[in-house]
């Protein structure tokens, strides 16, 4: 494999940043996304049998609760799925680079995880720690004390929009959004 993905951009953020959105604007755009969350998912399907054997259920919401109590429990739902997903995010990621223009791999948790050095640009959705958890809060009906114990577990926003290379601002309306969105792509 290549590690010169030299036309690949990680796309990440925080809960409730926007990311989403911004995906699909991009995708509105003709951009190509490999989606991480996509492709954990198909993986999880095909592994469900496993999933079963070591958690006793396949319901997601059951094993997130488990896995956010239990660290030996995370990692061994990680070693099920993350290295069939990687393998699947590295081969398109092959597949794109031919065609030589810009396209983005959308990895929510890329600084927490730190498992695709591969990828050397990365744009971070950035909305100021107050404004994603009210978002976080109205979307998911999570109470505050939720959102705060999930953003607990992924590096501050502001750090991350220290490491960033380009920083979409989305601390606004969707026609700001948009502007921000537009700047970006001529900068690419």
């Amino acid at each position: 494999m290549s590690s010169n993905f030299k036309n690949a951009i990680v796309l990440t953020g925080g809960i409730g940043t926007g990311k989403s959105t911004v995906s699909s604007f991009l995708k509105m755009y003709g951009y190509k996304i490999i989606d991480a969350d996509k492709i954990s998912k198909e993986v999880y399907e095909e592994k469900k049998d496993l999933i079963k054997k070591n958690f006793g259920t396949t319901d997601r919401k059951a094993i997130r609760k488990i896995v956010f109590k239990d660290k030996e429990k995370l990692k061994i739902l990680e070693d099920l799925i993350l290295p069939e997903v990687r393998k699947r995010i590295l081969n398109l990621a092959e597949k794109y680079e031919k065609d030589n223009v810009p396209y983005f791999v959308d990895l929510p948790l890329y600084f927490e995880k730190q498992n695709y050095p591969e990828f050397q640009k990365v744009l971070v959705v950035y909305a100021p720690k107050n404004l994603q958890i009210k978002r976080v809060m109205d979307r998911d009906k999570s109470s505050e004390d939720e959102v705060i114990a999930i953003l607990n577990n992924q590096i501050d926003i502001e750090e991350k929009k220290k490491r960033a290379d380009f920083i979409i601002d989305n601390s606004k309306d969707l026609k700001y959004l948009q502007k921000e969105i537009e700047k970006f792509i001529k900068m690419i």
